[in-house]
């Protein structure tokens, strides 16, 4: 049997020229289809695992995090931190004492700084994992969603999220932009992205999920996971889709309680699984566990991620899938308050997973496997099932060959001018216009040149430059305005409402920065309040498109959505409002009446152009 072409497949540099000229975009190491191992390649892996110890074969379930920019010779705050959640100094002593599967990224964790720092973070880890006897290379991983859910950062291209492309609806452009995003991460040296979303977010009040889902119809979701998967697994990397078996209706945040979601098995079938089905048919990698229970899936009521009849009888028998499965965080209370942390590991593998993600304290994680192996309570031969899986992945993306990347490699991909501008072309075809019931919109720079930006100001996601307001009045003012910014923030009081009406007066228009208002916001006095002044107010939701339910009876000018307060989407909207671009996103969710949530205020499909 001939040998499979690996995903990471060096193309030469004039082909990627090549490629890049046609497309805009610069295909990475990697763009062949995925293939399965074959015999040959099994056998050689298998004899790889027969040769472990038991110490080493529980390691490359592990996927951990550590703390610094470099895998040694670190500053002493990332050491104390790897010393007191990890018990070891850096990187390399975290391989050699664990004999890690992996490693995952986190901004918080300071392992991406910058785009060079990230690529040699990689490379040292890599070869800390080589230079154990089996030689065996890490998965590098980390959760670049885009959106509101970024690891890497600018200078890094940053596109917009699943919500805006389930807006813009385009399949093409959905496609596009995990290809850009998996060609810059594979030069960084990361091989694993926990992405795309497959929930389908059916509740508004979702908390967790939101706009990183792709909307509320399972059909169109599915329809769009299929073309991420595609990019990023053309890009060279591992898509993973998230969370089995469905997170999208739950009002429950998994990070800090445990979700219950009462779905009939038909309601699964019809609303949460065609993502799922849609991915294993694409060939999809990787799938993520989630910490919800779902009684009708598993009546014990056991969270999915520790459930066998969830992994095993419905995700591995049920739909056939022989990826690798992996756990959401560990570390997250969903799991961790009614099982422990030495339990749930033990749990996940017994369950059906393959990786074991980011426990809050690998010790004790590491040690309770081995002693569950020892005690019987797991065989050996079960976890070598994961393993083997893990090492068929690592073998497909061509981590045996080569698991290096290089700074020149680094120069010629991450935030390349041809990846930016798509980012923000796809951008501007996912602004969404609400409502412009007296048709201001677009503004003109001779009627409306002075104008205010007041609104939240949330935590930024990884990479934009400064607060909404702040980024919103540069790109207006590189479009010809005069704008100031003034930050009102999430939950404005009389004050600041007070300042923001001050500073309308005499300007030709107020954009209005919202974030998840609800009833009873401040945010919802302030928008009221500028409108009393007379000056046309636009709002722009940043978050969730829901916010203009409450904000009906206010008397706003116009209303838009972008899903995300990242640069490349406020850009977007800036350009929308001004004329430049024309806004041709449409509702991928309902937005229902504040009033009463069983009636629907705008239909999924509605968006008004000019």
């Amino acid at each position: 049997m001939p040998h499979p072409t690996s995903r990471r497949t060096l193309l030469t540099a004039t082909a990627a020229a090549t490629a890049a000229a046609a497309t805009g975009v610069l295909t990475a190491p990697g763009a062949a289809a995925a293939h399965p191992t074959n015999a040959s390649t099994d056998r050689r892996l298998r004899r790889i695992i027969a040769g472990m110890s038991l110490e080493e074969k529980v390691g490359q379930l592990f996927v951990s995090r550590v703390y610094g920019p470099s895998a040694t010779g670190l500053d002493q705050a990332d050491i104390d931190a790897n010393l007191k959640e990890l018990g070891v100094r850096d990187g390399a002593e975290l391989i050699a004492t664990y004999h890690l599967g992996g490693i995952i990224y986190f901004g918080w964790a300071r392992n991406t700084r910058d785009p060079h720092q990230i690529a040699g973070l990689s490379n040292g880890l890599q070869r800390a994992a080589l230079a154990e006897r089996h030689r065996i290379p890490l998965i590098v991983s980390t959760d670049q969603e885009h959106g509101i859910v970024c690891r890497v950062g600018e200078p890094a291209t940053l596109l917009p999220g699943a919500m805006a492309l389930g807006a813009g609806g385009s399949r093409s452009d959905t496609r596009q932009a995990a290809r850009i995003a998996g060609t810059e991460l594979a030069a960084l040296g990361i091989n694993q992205n926990y992405a795309p979303e497959a929930d389908v977010n059916v509740n508004p009040a979702n908390p967790v999920i939101g706009v990183r889902s792709f909307g509320s119809d399972p059909d169109a979701v599915a329809g769009l996971v299929i073309e991420q998967v595609k990019g990023y697994q053309g890009a060279g990397i591992a898509a993973t889709v998230k969370h089995f078996p469905g997170h999208g209706d739950t009002n429950t945040d998994s990070h800090t309680g445990l979700p219950v979601i009462n779905h009939t098995r038909e309601q699964w079938e019809e609303l949460d699984a065609p993502p799922f089905r849609a991915a294993i048919r694409a060939r999809v990698d990787s799938v993520m566990t989630a910490h919800i229970v779902v009684p009708a899936l598993d009546p014990a009521e056991v969270p999915a991620t520790l459930s066998r009849p969830i992994l095993t009888g419905i995700l591995r028998e049920e739909l056939g899938f022989d990826g690798v499965v992996v756990t959401d965080s560990l570390g997250m209370e969903a799991v961790r308050m009614k099982y422990g942390d030495a339990r749930v590991p033990v749990l996940a593998l017994l369950a059906g997973v393959d990786q074991l993600l980011n426990p809050p304290n690998l010790p004790v994680a590491w040690n309770a496997v081995l002693d569950a192996v020892r005690g019987g309570e797991i065989s050996e031969a079960r976890i070598e099932e994961s393993i083997l899986r893990t090492l068929r992945l690592k073998h497909e993306l061509g981590l045996f060959r080569d698991p290096f990347v290089s700074d020149r490699g680094v120069d010629r991909t991450v935030g390349i001018r041809p990846h930016r501008a798509a980012a923000d072309r796809i951008a501007e075809r996912t602004t969404t216009l609400l409502a412009d019931p007296g048709s201001l919109l677009p503004l003109s720079r001779r009627s409306h040149r002075n104008l205010l930006v007041v609104g939240a100001d949330p935590a930024s996601p990884s990479g934009t430059t400064g607060p909404p307001t702040g980024t919103l009045a540069h790109a207006f003012g590189e479009l010809g305005f005069n704008a100031r910014a003034l930050s009102t923030g999430t939950a404005p009081d009389r004050a600041k409402t007070d300042e923001a009406v001050a500073a309308a007066r005499g300007k030709d228009a107020v954009i209005v920065a919202t974030y998840n208002v609800t009833a009873g916001s401040s945010q919802r006095d302030l928008v009221t309040a500028l409108v009393a002044t007379g000056v046309p107010v636009i709002t722009v939701a940043i978050r969730n498109p829901y916010d203009i339910a409450h904000l009906t009876g206010t008397g706003t000018a116009a209303s838009l959505a972008t899903y995300s307060w990242t640069d490349v989407e406020l850009r977007a909207a800036a350009r929308v409002i001004a004329g430049r671009a024309a806004p041709e996103g449409t509702l991928p969710v309902p937005v229902p009446r504040a009033d009463d949530p069983t009636q629907v205020l705008y239909p999924v499909g509605h968006g008004l152009s000019y």
